[in-house]
C-alpha cells in the first residue's frame, strides 16, 4: 500500500446529500450496464472515503467535547448518517437481487454477501430520524460524563482522573474516590435515567417500525451476528455463573483475609496487590518508547506497525479536561491507518487499555489490504479477541512496562482482574436483555433489575455507604449500555478465547503469537465462530470451553 500520511495532515472532504446521491447513482449506472466488478470497486472507494471522514469527525469530538466546531461537525455527520445508510441499504438490496449469485459472491466475497443480507433488515428510511436522535442521545451521555469535575485531596480531576485514587493502598482514600464518583452519578442520576429511557423507547420504536416484536433481534442484527443468537448467549452466561462466579468469590475472600479487612467493600475490589497495584514504569513518553522495544522483541510485524503509528501521530493517549472518557480504536480505511484513543491516568489501566487498543489497531493494520471494506474489521466479538489476546501475549515482556520487580505481580493481577470481569460483563448483558424485553419499565424498575442481577452474578458486592450504586445505579457508568446496546457480552466471549491464547502461550509462546498474527490478518472474512475455529480455539458456546481455562487460571494463581 502507499505511504501513510501523518495524522495531523488528514482532511477528508465532507459529503453532502447531493454528493451521496450522485455517488449512489454512479454505482447504479455501472450495475445497469452489467459492470458488476466496476460497480463494486467504485462503491468500495466511496464507502472508504465516507467512513474515513466520519471517523475523523467523531474522533475530533471525542478529543474535545467542549469544542463548538467539533460538536457542530459531529451533529452534521449524525444528521447525514441516515441518508448514507439509506443509499447503502438500497444498493445492498440491488446487489442481493443480482441474477448470478455465484458471480456476486465471487466478486464481493461470500461472507460479505451474508452480512448484506442481514444489514438490509436493519434499516428503512422510516427510522432515519430515529437514528439521528439515537446519535444525539449518545453524544449527550458522552458530553455529560466528559464534563465531570471532581475535587479530591486538593486536586481537580475528571472521572478518568479518579482511577489512581480509587486503587490507592490507603483504604480511606479509595473510599473517598468512590464516594466522589458516585455522588457525581447521584447528582446526574435523573438526567442519566432520562437519556436511557429515551434511548430504550426509541430503539423499541425502531424495532416495531421494522417489523420486530422487540429491539433484541434488531440489536443482534445491528451487531451483524450471523452465527448465534440470544439463546447461545444465555447459555454462555450460565457457564460464567457456574464456573467463574464461585472462583471470583474465592479469590476475593482470599484477598480480604490476606489484607486483613473485616469486610470486602466495593472500594476494596480495585486493590488486588497487597503491595499496591503495579503502575507503569514512567510517564506517557516512557511507556510509548518501551512499547516499541517490547514489540520489537515480539514480532517484526508488530514492531513495524507500532513504528508507523508512533511516527505518524496516530495515537492520543493523555487524559485532559473535556476529553471523552475511555479508550477506543477507530480507522481511516481510505489510507489504511488505524488510530488509538485512550486516557492514561498513571495506573495499571494504562497498560491494559494500551495493549488492548493496540490489539485492535494491529488487526486492522494486518487486514487493511483485504478486498472490500466489509472485511477490514471483523464483527465486534471477534474484534475483541485481537485486543484481549494481546493483553495476555505481552505478559512475558511486562517488565519493560512496569519494571522487572513488578512484572510477575502485574501478570497475576491482570489474570485475576480478567476473571473478575467475566461476571460483571455477563451481568451488563443480562441487564440489557431484560431492559429491552420490558421497554415500558420505569427508571426505578430498571434499577431494581440491575440490583437483582448484581446479586446473582456478583453476590460479594458490598457498597457500604455508597448510596447511588446501592440503589441499583452502577450500570449508568457503563457507556456501552447507552451507546452500544448488546456489545458488552462481546468482551466476555473474546476473553474466553484470549484466555485460551494465554494457556497456549504458556506452553508455546512463539506458536501462540504466530497463530495470533495469522488471525489478525484474516480480518472480518469469516463470522465469529469461523474465525475462532480458524485459530484452533474452542468456541465459547462449546460445553467446557470456559471450564478448562478457568481450571488453568486457578492453578496458576494458586502457584
Amino acid at each position: 500500500m502507499s505511504a501513510i500520511p501523518p495524522f495531523r495532515s488528514l482532511e477528508f472532504a465532507p459529503p453532502t446529500e447531493e454528493s451521496l446521491a450522485a455517488d449512489h447513482a454512479a454505482v447504479v449506472a455501472r450495475l445497469e450496464a452489467g459492470d458488476l466488478a466496476g460497480a463494486l470497486a467504485a462503491w468500495d472507494r466511496q464507502r472508504r472515503e465516507q467512513d474515513s471522514w466520519s471517523s475523523l469527525v467523531h474522533l475530533r469530538f471525542a478529543q474535545d467535547t467542549t469544542d463548538p466546531a467539533a460538536k457542530a461537525a459531529r451533529e452534521y455527520a449524525d444528521a447525514l448518517a441516515p441518508v448514507a445508510a439509506g443509499h447503502e441499504t438500497a444498493l445492498k438490496r440491488r446487489l442481493l437481487a443480482w441474477p448470478d449469485r455465484a458471480a456476486l459472491e465471487a466478486a464481493a466475497g461470500g461472507f460479505a454477501v451474508r452480512l448484506w443480507e442481514m444489514d438490509v433488515t436493519t434499516f428503512d428510511p422510516v427510522i432515519a430520524a430515529d437514528l439521528e436522535a439515537e446519535s444525539r442521545l449518545g453524544a449527550r451521555y458522552t458530553a455529560l460524563l466528559a464534563g465531570a469535575t471532581l475535587e479530591i485531596r486538593g486536586e481537580v480531576v475528571n472521572l478518568a482522573g479518579l482511577a489512581p485514587f480509587a486503587e490507592d493502598p490507603d483504604r480511606s482514600l479509595r473510599q473517598e474516590a468512590e464516594t466522589q464518583r458516585w455522588e457525581f452519578f447521584a447528582r446526574n442520576g435523573a438526567e442519566l435515567d432520562t437519556i436511557y429511557d429515551e434511548l430504550v423507547r426509541l430503539r423499541h420504536g425502531m424495532a416495531r417500525k421494522l417489523g420486530y416484536d422487540s429491539y433484541t433481534p434488531l440489536g443482534y442484527r445491528r451487531m451483524r451476528r450471523t452465527d448465534y443468537g440470544p439463546e447461545e448467549v444465555a447459555r454462555y452466561r450460565e457457564e460464567v455463573l457456574a464456573h467463574v462466579v464461585p472462583l471470583v468469590g474465592r479469590l476475593l475472600e482470599a484477598r480480604r483475609k490476606r489484607l486483613g479487612w473485616d469486610r470486602l467493600r466495593f472500594w476494596d475490589e480495585a486493590l488486588v496487590d497487597p503491595a499496591g497495584n503495579p503502575k507503569p514504569a514512567g510517564d506517557h513518553d516512557t511507556l510509548c518508547a518501551q512499547a516499541g522495544v517490547m514489540f520489537g522483541r515480539m514480532d517484526p510485524r508488530l514492531a513495524a506497525f507500532w513504528q508507523a503509528m508512533a511516527q505518524g501521530g496516530f495515537t492520543d493517549l493523555k487524559n485532559r479536561p473535556g476529553k471523552a472518557g475511555g479508550g477506543f480504536c477507530t480507522s481511516f480505511p481510505s489510507i489504511g491507518a488505524p488510530f488509538i484513543f485512550a486516557n492514561f491516568n498513571g495506573t495499571h489501566h494504562d497498560i491494559g487499555v494500551f495493549t488492548h487498543e493496540v490489539g485492535h489497531a494491529f488487526q486492522n493494520w494486518e487486514s487493511r489490504a483485504l478486498p472490500g471494506v466489509d472485511y477490514l474489521w471483523p464483527t465486534m466479538e471477534a474484534a475483541e479477541i485481537h485486543s484481549m489476546s494481546l493483553e495476555f501475549l505481552t505478559h512475558p515482556h511486562m517488565g519493560l512496562l512496569v519494571g522487572e520487580d513488578a512484572a510477575e505481580r502485574f501478570r497475576r493481577m491482570h489474570l485475576e482482574t480478567s476473571l473478575a470481569f467475566l461476571p460483571y460483563g455477563v451481568c451488563v448483558d443480562h441487564f440489557q436483555h431484560e431492559v429491552y424485553a420490558n421497554p415500558e419499565a420505569t427508571p426505578e424498575e430498571r434499577h431494581a433489575i440491575w440490583q437483582r442481577l448484581e446479586r446473582l452474578y456478583m453476590p460479594w458486592t458490598d457498597y457500604g455507604g455508597l448510596a447511588w450504586p446501592a440503589k441499583g445505579g452502577r450500570w449508568q457508568a457503563k457507556g456501552h449500555i447507552y451507546r452500544s446496546p448488546f456489545y458488552y457480552i462481546d468482551y466476555t466471549l473474546a476473553l474466553c478465547c484470549a484466555l485460551q491464547f494465554w494457556v497456549r502461550s504458556r506452553r508455546d509462546p512463539q506458536g501462540a503469537l504466530a497463530d495470533y498474527v495469522a488471525l489478525c490478518g484474516r480480518g472480518g472474512s469469516m463470522p465469529f465462530t469461523g474465525l475462532v475455529a480458524s485459530a484452533g480455539l474452542a468456541s465459547p458456546f462449546a460445553p467446557g470451553a470456559l471450564a478448562e481455562v478457568v481450571r488453568e487460571a486457578e492453578a496458576a494463581l494458586a502457584a
